[in-house]
């Protein structure tokens, strides 16, 4: 069953969908492009998309017909006439209002649904990862831990932190990434209290935590994980922050299989670290999910109370963050199969000294 037949399983409030966002788009065509319009009807889908783009499109999309953009709306309507609906639901989540405005002016006999159903029944679909996907995601975390691996043999004292992140966004790239996950972070030392620090012209230093969080994208499926190396010897209460985040980690990770919920999940990690006295320097959620975008759905956070389906992909990433001190954070991701969970980050995460 392809993904436009799916949609309609979970999705049945009006005649059509009209589909609009990039990713989404992306998602059921399997094409990458900057414009279009993916119409969808239970039995056709069409594909609407200008003249930069159109004949990549009719090489490469097979799950709709490839129409050329000539005069958006109109084309909508025809299409919408022939197929006999009079209903057409949006992305809540991502058209403007300025888009809905557009379409509810041009469409004066189509009933526009603006509720959500469209934009959950699309989350739901992209949630469940298919075995297409799932080669993509493994490809870019394989090249993601290649470069890791052989970033490590490079590092050492005086080197930046910015000079260290272009060397693994380099090496993220040779090895075969089309692109990085989001914007590589790299901090050393004092730095590394802040959870989402941006690189700078600090030199590491020897007893300094060194924090990478990164990944690598391949054929538009993103990778995350981070670790933290230390730069010589820690001191005592580094070793026990850091030993401390490792069993919150693991704990994440055995608890992973679906019907848990998101806060669920988040609780087994965070119980640990409030227990040891941290709960304060743990001010983020445990995790996200990770697909087409970086930060999808399902969620791993206290707020989120759905359960997380088989074939989730889903970071596990305590950390504990001490300001003026240092901060250590694990990050793996998980794919949650039948009874648990398949973890597909295979990095050593017993401490690495460098």
């Amino acid at each position: 069953m392809d993904r436009i037949t799916r949609l309609f399983t979970k999705f049945n409030t009006a005649g059509c969908a009209i589909i609009t966002s990039d990713v989404n788009r992306r998602y059921f065509t399997g094409m990458r492009s900057s414009a279009g319009v993916l119409l969808a009807f239970p039995e056709k889908a069409y594909l609407l998309i200008d003249f930069r783009y159109i004949e990549k499109a009719r090489q490469t999309v097979t799950s709709a017909e490839v129409i050329e953009l000539k005069k958006l709306y109109p084309q909508l309507m025809e299409l919408m006439k022939r197929h006999g609906v009079t209903s057409a639901a949006i992305e809540s989540e991502t058209m403007t209002v300025s888009e809905l405005n557009s379409y509810r002016h041009f469409f004066k006999d189509i009933t526009i649904d603006d509720s959500d159903s469209l934009s959950t029944a699309i989350s739901e679909l992209r949630t469940e990862k298919d075995d297409e996907e799932l080669v993509y995601i493994k490809k870019a975390q394989e090249i993601a831990e290649s470069a890791y691996d052989e970033l490590l043999g490079m590092i050492h004292p005086g080197m930046t932190e910015r000079r260290i992140s272009i060397e693994l966004n380099r090496l993220m790239l040779e090895k075969g990434a089309e692109d990085i996950s989001f914007d590589t972070i790299v901090v050393s030392g004092a730095n590394t209290s802040m959870p989402h620090g941006v690189p700078t012209d600090k030199e590491i230093r020897q007893g300094e935590f060194l924090l990478m969080d990164f990944g690598a994208v391949r054929n538009g499926y993103h990778s995350d994980m981070t670790r933290t190396v230390c730069i010589g010897k820690p001191d005592a209460e580094m070793k026990k922050v850091y030993d401390i985040v490792l069993e919150a980690q693991l704990a994440g990770i055995a608890a992973a299989r679906p019907g848990i919920t998101g806060c669920e999940l988040d609780k087994t990690a965070r119980d640990i670290i409030e227990r040891a006295g941290y709960g304060e320097c743990f001010g983020h959620s445990l995790g996200h999910g990770v697909g087409l975008e970086i930060h999808e759905k399902p969620n791993a956070a206290a707020s989120y109370r759905l359960p997380l389906n088989k074939g989730a992909v889903v970071t596990i990433e305590p950390g504990i963050y001490i300001p003026g001190k240092f901060g250590v954070r694990i990050e793996d991701f998980v794919i949650l199969t039948e009874n648990g969970c398949e973890n597909l980050t295979k990095c050593e995460k017993n401490m690495v000294y460098l």
